[in-house]
């Protein structure tokens, strides 16, 4: 449930990354003080980034309130993020795990294939889809396309079934990522309502498209090699879209996505920018270096000069599957992904190890670090060579 956007201290300086704590520890304490302990599962990064776009509209810095000792923070109190923001985070989050949950039943995915599994599911997912909508209800947020692109979902994808892929009856991959995109750009766009900057709102839904897309196709990619050997369904393997492919419609939807965010009017770009800008970039990387070749000539991985290659051609840890990895998945839930094991921080530990900007300047105006080019007025938020843009 953490999504595709996962910053680590390594990445963000330290003002930052703060301020994701902040908003992140936020959400979890909203989830919990609303809806109880269990809710928490539904932590979901992407679903944060509303909470972030809330604050980063704003002149003057979110609300914030001391929070009691906690075990994922080592014991240690901290500022939290308490906003209308986060309350639309927590409402995006449990409407977005309601929807994966049902969707998981309905294709009788692992033990949701077991009847008693599939029930309690069902009823846990009904439970958090009434609390999503009726928290956006308190929001003034239509909760419709959240709570309807399950159903489009999985009404585009019976539809291959019946048709061959490239058929006209057969949707294409656009088709596929409409639903999730539909979904994100009304979250996004809401944001504009509660930091009172409707001007962003046009910006902002095409922000949400670019996003909604790049989270489906990196989804699908993550999962292809999976979903083949299980016989899962998968938009990529429906469409018949090789990776190449895949790989320029994330560029493409990359290129939007960072093009929407330099159109938006904020106060407060840093973190945003270096979330929706720099970290999906990351993932795009990550995904594809587990992928394939991509046309690149290169092996398995990410070819040279891409964010996150491990350093001397190094190839990532796999995972080892079975009771390890099952045991590391529920430490990994149980602190809301701030723990990884091996195989899975390897992925983004690479970058660290090459541009570790732990001790750089960090420029305010864009939220990227660098040392290496901080000229005269120690901003690089135009850019530079040593990849930390």
């Amino acid at each position: 449930m953490f999504g595709i956007v996962r910053p680590c201290r390594h990445v963000l300086c330290k003002g930052l990354y703060a301020d994701w704590m902040g908003h992140l520890c936020g959400l979890c304490l909203a989830l919990r003080n609303e809806h109880g302990h269990l809710s928490r599962l539904v932590t979901n990064y992407d679903g944060l980034l509303v909470s972030v776009l809330t604050e980063a509209q704003s002149p003057t810095s979110t609300s914030r309130r001391r929070a009691g000792p906690c075990a994922l923070r080592g014991f240690k109190g901290a500022d939290v993020v308490e906003s209308e923001g986060v309350r639309l985070a927590a409402s995006v989050s449990l409407l977005l795990a309601a929807g994966k949950v049902n969707d998981h039943v309905a294709d009788g995915d692992g033990v949701y294939a077991r009847r008693p599994v599939a029930a309690g599911a069902t009823r846990l997912a009904g439970r958090w889809s009434s609390a999503g909508t009726a928290m956006a209800g308190t929001l003034g947020f239509d909760p419709t396309p959240l709570t309807a692109a399950a159903d489009r979902q999985a009404l585009l994808e019976r539809a291959p079934a019946q048709a061959p892929p490239g058929s006209s009856a057969a949707p294409g991959l656009r088709e596929l990522t409409g639903p999730t995109e539909d979904a994100v750009a009304a979250a996004f766009a809401h944001t504009a309502v509660l930091a009172g900057k409707p001007h962003n709102r046009e910006a902002l839904e095409a922000a949400g498209r670019g996003f909604g897309k790049l989270a489906h196709l990196i989804d699908a990619v993550e999962d292809l090699a999976d979903d083949r050997a299980s016989g899962a369904y998968n938009p990529l393997a429906a469409t018949g879209t090789g990776l190449d492919e895949a790989r320029r419609h994330c560029d493409a939807a990359h290129a939007g996505l960072r093009a929407a965010v330099d159109e938006l009017d904020l106060p407060r770009p840093g973190l945003t920018r270096a979330l929706l800008v720099r970290e999906t970039s990351s993932a795009v990387s990550r995904a594809f270096a587990t992928a394939g070749t991509h046309g690149t000539g290169h092996p398995p991985g990410h070819a040279p000069g891409d964010p996150g290659a491990p350093p001397g051609g190094r190839p990532p840890k796999q995972d080892p599957g079975g009771l390890l990895s099952l045991a590391c998945a529920a430490l990994t839930c149980c602190t809301c992904g701030l723990y990884r094991p091996a195989w899975d921080e390897d992925r983004e530990g690479s970058f660290c190890e090459r541009f570790d900007c732990s001790g750089y300047e960090c420029c305010g105006n864009c939220g990227n670090c660098c040392s290496c080019c901080s000229g005269e007025d120690g901003c690089c938020c135009d850019g530079c060579s040593c990849g930390c843009d």
